[in-house]
């Protein structure tokens, strides 16, 4: 399942996002995937850990408390702190696959299920740059306005295309969810749109009620707390 969540910061967290990263430590991407993502990444990093860094991450964190439909469509157990990235002048990242588990800064591991970009420049500012995901359903290229994202599955197998003019500048971040499996997560979420528009055009009625109840249930059957 792939999910564009628009305007999940204003343009003016986005240009004061972007004013501060002027300032920041950027260090070689590779320092954080292993021995096959090495082979084919290009770009440049905030370092990570570093304080920007993390006040970065905290606001995109924040944002996304405010957006119930990332928390319908990842179900999320946990997040790990964002990260961000910047290309330029011909910068790549070739197919990869994520890793399928991250070491958490405060210890122990996240089970990478969810993951997500979040763009902070838009389309314009820069040629190339796009995230291109293959899955069962085809390949996606995605390239959004600044202070949109998209969710996808982190078993894709993805790439960011070359940047040949401007730059630019994202966070991604992964998530474990309480719901492991994408094909459950997606119908959990389909059903609970199904739902919602249901109750806008209807009310609580028996129907509505009874499909809530047979989404908690699934929810209860398949999710791992």
């Amino acid at each position: 399942m792939m999910l564009h969540i628009p305007n999940v910061l204003t343009r003016e967290q986005v240009a004061s996002m972007r004013r501060r990263m002027e300032q920041g430590e950027w260090v070689d991407g590779r320092a954080t995937v292993g021995e096959q993502g090495a082979q084919v990444k290009q770009n440049r990093q905030l370092a990570v850990g570093s304080p920007l860094a993390l006040e970065l991450g905290a606001e995109v964190l924040a944002a996304l408390e405010r957006q119930p439909l990332f928390f319908a469509a990842a179900l999320p157990k946990q997040t790990i702190a964002p990260q961000f990235n910047r290309y330029a002048g011909g910068e790549h990242y070739g197919d990869h696959v994520d890793g399928a588990l991250r070491r958490l800064p405060q210890g122990g591991w996240l089970r990478t299920d969810v993951s997500t970009t979040l763009f902070l420049c838009d389309p314009e500012d820069y040629e190339g740059g796009e995230l291109v995901v293959s899955d069962a359903y085809g390949t996606h290229e995605v390239k959004l306005p600044a202070g949109d994202m998209i969710v996808y599955p982190s078993t894709s197998i993805h790439h960011v295309a070359p940047v040949t003019r401007g730059e630019r500048i994202c966070s991604f971040f992964w998530t474990q969810s309480m719901v492991r499996d994408d094909a459950r997560r997606g119908m959990l979420l389909e059903l609970d749109q199904t739902i919602q528009s249901l109750r806008a055009r209807l009310g609580d009625c028996s129907e509505t009620v009874n499909l809530t109840g047979h989404y908690h249930n699934l929810l209860r059957q398949w999710s791992e707390v």
